[in-house]
């Protein structure tokens, strides 16, 4: 699948001259980049997409410990990249200039991922299923509230701790004209059944929805 290259996201960093056309992502079209696009524009670890799939096919490339097949598999922000023969983990973060960039972390970090809990039910049993941001459901046996966020560990497949949104955490502000900005919570507002946060980013203090923000720690 190929989009025309002037209608990618305004949060890709890449140019918006060169080929007519540039590969589009098989889901989460609107919020991912492609793989293919990842690793041969933006990292620049391969050069074509044919080089992309014999990595693939030997099992290389790893997106939140998972296997990829896909050259146009959705890479999503906070997605982690692993590439076990070459030593190379990333994570999928938000640049100054709003666009999405990858963070080179340690391996012991690419097991883990922040999820936002973006809905929550109870099921037969008292069991607590929470729905995540990234389109993941999962059992929980923690005692959470929706926006609050989650450590999870991708290779273990369980939660490592909660994060609570409240006074004093940080939050990362994902959508609106802030993107990109973080920053300590200084208070959360009631208005109009919403919740609006009040975020002391350095110097700097800016007024966000709940809904436009993620809690990281």
């Amino acid at each position: 699948m190929h989009i025309n290259r002037k209608n990618i996201g305004k949060f890709w960093p890449v140019p918006r001259t060169g080929t007519k056309y540039v590969a589009v992502s098989t889901h989460h079209q609107s919020t991912a980049i492609p793989l293919i696009v990842v690793m041969r524009d933006i990292l620049k670890l391969i050069k074509t997409k044919k080089e992309l799939k014999k990595v693939l096919s030997e099992k290389q490339v790893l997106i939140n410990h998972k296997e990829i097949r896909e050259t146009n598999y959705p890479v999503l922000l906070f997605d982690v990249i692993s590439l076990p023969l070459l030593r190379k983990y990333y994570r999928a973060v938000l640049s100054e200039h709003k666009k999405m960039s990858f963070e080179e972390i340690s391996e012991k970090d690419a097991e883990k991922k922040v999820l936002k809990i973006i809905g929550k039910q109870i099921l037969k049993g008292e069991k607590v299923q929470v729905n995540l941001l990234d389109g993941r459901n999962i059992l929980l046996k923690e005692d959470v509230s929706v926006d609050d966020s989650l450590v999870y560990n991708l290779k273990q497949k369980k939660v490592e701790k909660v994060i609570r949104m409240e006074k004093g955490n940080t939050a990362y502000v994902i959508k609106g004209k802030h993107i990109g900005k973080q920053g300590t919570i200084e208070s959360i507002i009631e208005r109009g059944g919403k919740k609006l946060l009040k975020i002391k980013d350095g110097d700097d203090k800016i007024n966000v929805w709940v809904k436009n923000v993620i809690i990281t720690e």
